[in-house]
């Protein structure tokens, strides 16, 4: 068949079963590396939370890792605890050009999968990275569309990442990759209703996506059929998830293999959604300056027009978050974090801050005017402007996103991130678990290393 004949599930297969190990850059090996340690500080930071422990109380049993945990359970139930650990607090890692978490996907997957495959941890960090390359390149293909659908990028398309990393860990056929693709398909979900009211149905996003394609490559392993025109078809997922939106395929293909978009993915310094991060940052310089807070009037923000239906409104909920989830998807509330407390860590996020009258009477005059020239989904950028009943005003603007492409974060700080989560988390064996994953990311022994996460 010639390569135009081919659709988009069988061009992706064929790229993914031809790589190796050693075809990835060095870059692309770090940023996993960072991804890794990040994504297990994460789950050991949410393992004493109460979605965690009904989570837990779903699974399954098995053989397999949960991480921070003595427990062992099926490979699809931790799978599913994994993700929803790491996605759990909002601070996993984030993507300018769409905001999609890939290693709340990708790593929950892969350890599964490593587990059940027997895999080389050289195959692991290969399925890692081909998964979060696919997830964030459909991110690129999809810009906003999903989100104006009403579902959850991550959730949808996280799916098919993780089945293509796991198709490619494992050395599947073009055949069967292209089967699984499809299969993974149908097992795409995630609406955004958790919006309204601060539920916790995002948490578990991740996790389900990462299950899924656990299961869609075993089923196509055996011979279960999955349409081949399963991105582009009448009927599929560029139709049904992004219909408002004309798909942009040639992302997919641009430079595949040669250019590591993953090599971009930001990791974040703020437990919350990922746009509002530079808006936090500002109001912390505004802090740093001692503005004062006596008379201020409005506080006024520039915005995008996408972010708005869920970090902006309903503006009176965002303004008075109903639980301590939803305040993470409050700019209001972030600024007022940034404003009164200089800071925005897992502890402000609770339920007695939601509840804080000092951070309410600021989150109350916060108001959104949107600006047509953001560059957003290419880039997350903030900006606060502080009013006066004088007239005079204070004003910050940011134009990039700590810790994405312009300003990563460092290496210290990463690792000092994952250190403060493990600590969180009630721990102290950070620098055992952070030498495990070191030995997991850069590609030495194999899947019993993984063992080594369980008893923190």
């Amino acid at each position: 068949m010639n390569e135009n004949d081919k659709t988009i599930s069988q061009r992706l297969s064929r790229w993914a079963v031809s790589m190796e190990p050693e075809d990835l850059p060095q870059p692309a090996v770090e940023k996993i590396r960072d991804i890794l340690v990040d994504i297990v500080g994460l789950c050991i930071a949410a393992r004493n939370e109460d979605y965690i422990e009904a989570t837990k109380a779903a699974a399954e049993p098995g053989d397999q890792v949960i991480i921070g945990h003595p427990d062992r359970v099926s490979p699809s139930s931790a799978a599913l605890i994994n993700g929803t650990a790491a996605h759990g607090e909002d601070f996993d890692d984030t993507f300018e050009g769409g905001p999609v978490h890939s290693g709340v996907v990708m790593v929950p997957a892969l350890l599964a999968a490593a587990q059940t495959h027997g895999l080389t941890n050289d195959r692991v960090v290969l399925g890692m990275a081909t998964g979060a390359e696919l997830l964030c390149r459909l991110a690129l293909t999809l810009p906003k569309g999903v989100h104006k659908a009403g579902f959850h990028p991550t959730a949808v398309l996280g799916v098919f990442g993780a089945t293509l990393g796991i198709c490619s860990a494992c050395r599947a056929s073009e055949e069967v990759t292209a089967n699984a693709l499809g299969i993974a398909g149908s097992m795409a979900s995630g609406i955004i209703e958790y919006l309204g009211d601060g539920s916790w149905t995002k948490r578990m996003h991740p996790g389900w996506a990462a299950q899924s394609a656990l299961r869609a490559y075993a089923m196509a392993q055996a011979g279960f059929i999955g349409p081949k025109a399963v991105f582009e078809g009448t009927h599929g997922v560029f139709n049904v998830f992004a219909s408002s939106i004309e798909p942009r395929p040639e992302q997919l293909f641009k430079e595949l293999g040669t250019r590591w978009v993953t090599e971009t993915i930001a990791l974040k310094p703020y437990p919350c959604g990922s746009m509002i991060q530079p808006y936090i940052d500002c109001a912390i310089q505004l802090k740093q300056r001692r503005v004062s807070l006596e008379g201020l009037e409005a506080v006024v923000c520039k915005t995008a027009e996408g972010i708005v239906h869920r970090l902006w409104e309903p503006l009176e909920l965002k303004r008075q978050p109903p639980t301590a989830y939803a305040a993470k998807f409050s700019t209001p509330f972030g600024i007022a974090l940034g404003l009164i407390r200089g800071q925005a860590g897992l502890q402000d996020y609770s339920e007695a801050a939601i509840r804080d009258n000092n951070l309410l009477t600021i989150s109350r005059l916060v108001d959104f005017e949107i600006d047509p020239d953001d560059p957003y989904p290419d880039v997350f950028t903030g900006h606060v402007r502080l009013v006066y009943a004088n007239g005079r005003c204070e004003e910050v603007e940011q134009g990039f996103v700590r810790g994405g492409m312009e300003h990563p974060l460092s290496r210290q700080e990463i690792d000092d991130k994952f250190r403060a989560n493990v600590a969180f988390g009630r721990s102290d064996e950070a620098e055992r678990v952070l030498e495990v994953c070191e030995q997991i990311g850069y590609q030495q022994g194999d899947y019993r290393l993984i063992k080594a996460l369980a008893n923190v």
